[in-house]
């Protein structure tokens, strides 16, 4: 994907590779996003960086105390993290920005090691396709029955025995907050009941 570059990035060195995971490793609350986005993370290297669905994001973990700064440009901007740790389903650009199935079994491993994080209190799913694939891994490994009980919908709290407290939110895609369907409001009252939820 990073062979076919935006205009305005002809001159930027595409990361083009499978995008890491970012933030505290010590963090209470885990972000679990869809893909990296064509021009923004597989541009950047870093998870949410370089696209609007990433200026919605860090503005918000900015204004609830979760990021030094409100902008991610760079993977060497000075950015840091305090009790977040940022991932996706999918660590590669998929085309059309939607992973298919066997994408999201490939990278699923990684998921479930990341999910190991010794704090980890909760679990920020934004959109669907992530809060499914972490209910997937809740359900294979014995934990939950079904996923029956779990409708996704903003700013909904799961609570399951000895697993971190499950938040839904909707995607900051510009689809959603160029339509009204996510607000600014509705993000940072997402990230202040993660807070809570995780005892911050």
């Amino acid at each position: 994907m990073a062979a076919v570059k935006r205009r305005a990035y002809r001159d930027w060195d595409y990361w083009g590779k499978p995008v890491p995971a970012f933030g505290d490793l010590q963090a209470r609350i885990l972000i679990l996003g869809l893909a990296p986005a064509a021009h923004g993370a597989n541009r950047t290297g870093r998870m949410f960086t370089g696209d609007r669905s990433g200026d919605w994001l860090y503005r918000a973990l900015h204004q609830t105390g979760f990021a030094s700064q409100p902008s991610s440009v760079s993977r060497d901007d000075g950015l840091q993290l305090r009790g977040v740790y940022i991932t996706a389903a999918a660590h590669c650009a998929p085309p059309d920005n939607k992973p298919t199935p066997e994408e999201l079994r490939n990278c699923r491993p990684y998921l479930e090691r990341e999910l190991a994080l010794p704090n980890l209190r909760v679990v920020l799913a934004l959109g669907k396709i992530a809060f499914d694939q972490y209910l997937g891994i809740l359900k294979d490994r014995g934990v939950i029955q079904s996923r029956a009980p779990f409708v996704f919908g903003h700013n909904r709290l799961f609570r399951t025995p000895g697993q971190p407290t499950l938040i839904s939110s909707y995607h900051p895609s510009q689809q959603n907050t160029s339509t009204g369907k996510l607000t600014e409001k509705m993000l940072l009252d997402v990230f202040r009941a993660a807070r809570k939820a995780a005892g911050l």
